[in-house]
């Protein structure tokens, strides 16, 4: 095949320091951002999905307990002799509401003088009186997340000795059993065991493979030996491989391989990470390391050869001497 010749003026590219610049800029802009954006996401489907019925119901329950609301005007009411609508009861002055029903004047003026819209019947003043004196954002907020962080390490110390287990196997075998949840809450619980689960992957090491086709090299992770039924008939060791994907390395395709067609990488499990979820820009030093040796032995003995790149379905490239590199793949 005749090597690539490259066209010195169309090789050369205009430099772009504009366009440079900013995606530099993006690139340490966007790591905090998203990051954020994330945990603004979790913040509000806490507060969305728990925070909001508890404070509801919290609400409702100390309405309940403390209202003191009249459906009529008393006999005994002594009038107002300036404001028609103030009556005073056993001492104390009620205000007489538009549908005719009596609330605390303390209650009434605490809501109108506090709120912008001002309810109509005497429950929903209580709510909103809760809301103001009770439940106050500085107060709710804190002590949400506390009982929550209290609630979630009870739980975690009951799972973790066993006790309650049971009954949690009982209820996710019961989730199991329905068509559309079990759809949805098998991958989901997979993401959050792996996300918060304290077990590391079960990854051994990481692989090279030849795949999808000869010439191209794809990272893999190794998790087990091969099925012993597929040993049997190949006659030779195997591995159980998954193929990450980008950028979501947990989304892959799990593969049976032979042991011979895989190259061991000097690489841990979390710079393999790194590496898939930043579409191969993050490169171990080691690896960088070798390739500048690599690159000044070959420049030394007059050959020109293209560093091995691995990306997650990665291509690597490798010349001879006295080829040119490819433009692009």
């Amino acid at each position: 095949m005749e090597p690539l010749q490259l066209n010195p003026v169309s090789a050369a590219r205009p430099a772009r320091p504009f366009r440079t610049a900013v995606l530099r800029g993006l690139g340490g802009f966007l790591a905090p951002l998203l990051t954020i954006v994330i945990l603004l996401w979790v913040w509000q489907t806490l507060k969305y999905y728990i925070l909001q019925p508890v404070e509801t119901a919290s609400r409702n329950f100390i309405a309940w307990q403390i209202a003191d609301i009249k459906p009529d005007i008393p006999p005994d009411a002594v009038p107002h002799p300036e404001q028609p609508n103030v009556f005073t009861i056993d001492g104390e002055e009620y205000y007489r509401l538009e549908v005719d029903e009596l609330i605390p004047r303390e209650v009434y003026n605490t809501v109108v003088r506090r709120s912008d819209e001002v309810p109509i019947w005497g429950r929903d003043f209580y709510r909103r009186f809760v809301e103001l004196e009770y439940l106050r954002p500085w107060i709710v907020v804190p002590l949400f997340l506390m009982l929550f962080l209290g609630l979630m390490y009870l739980l975690g110390s009951l799972f973790a000795v066993g006790f309650g287990r049971v009954f949690w196997s009982l209820f996710e075998e019961s989730l199991g059993r329905l068509p559309i949840v079990r759809a949805v809450y098998a991958p989901v619980k997979q993401v959050t065991d792996y996300m918060f689960g304290q077990d590391e992957p079960e990854f051994h090491r990481v692989v090279a493979v030849e795949y999808p086709r000869r010439g191209v090299w794809t990272i893999a992770f190794v998790t087990g030996d091969g099925l012993t039924d597929v040993q049997k008939i190949t006659g030779e060791p195997m591995l159980t491989v998954l193929f990450p994907t980008s950028p979501t390395p947990i989304a892959g395709n799990t593969k049976i391989v032979a042991r011979r067609e895989t190259i061991d990488l000097p690489m841990t499990i979390d710079q393999a990470f790194q590496f898939i979820l930043s579409f191969g820009v993050v490169v171990p030093d080691s690896q960088i390391q070798q390739a500048r040796l690599l690159s000044a032995a070959t420049s030394e003995n007059g050959a020109t050869s293209q560093p091995s790149a691995v990306t997650s379905n990665v291509i690597v490239t490798q010349t001879t001497r006295g080829s040119t590199p490819n433009a692009e793949l």
